[in-house]
């Protein structure tokens, strides 16, 4: 039973490492619209459309990940009060 529960754990690490960098990316490509207007994401993959797409609806998933999951994986969330 362990080595399934390793398995898991890794599963979830790594689902949290990419959701976050989808997430951190998101954030600074939309700092980069709001300060200067300029929209990595479409300099990169604007000859597709369907993948400039992908990517938006990849990081509003992580980002909707990141905010269901932040109580457990948060260490300053998750401790308990005094």
């Amino acid at each position: 039973m362990k080595g399934g529960e390793d398995m898991d754990k890794n599963t979830q690490k790594i689902i949290h490492m990419v959701s976050f960098s989808l997430v951190v990316i998101g954030a600074l490509n939309w700092g980069l619209v709001g300060l200067v207007n300029i929209n990595v994401v479409e300099l990169i993959l604007g000859s597709w459309p369907g993948l400039v797409r992908l990517v938006y609806a990849l990081v509003g998933v992580a980002a909707i990940y990141i905010a269901v999951t932040h109580m457990n994986d948060c260490k300053i969330c998750s401790e308990k009060k005094v």
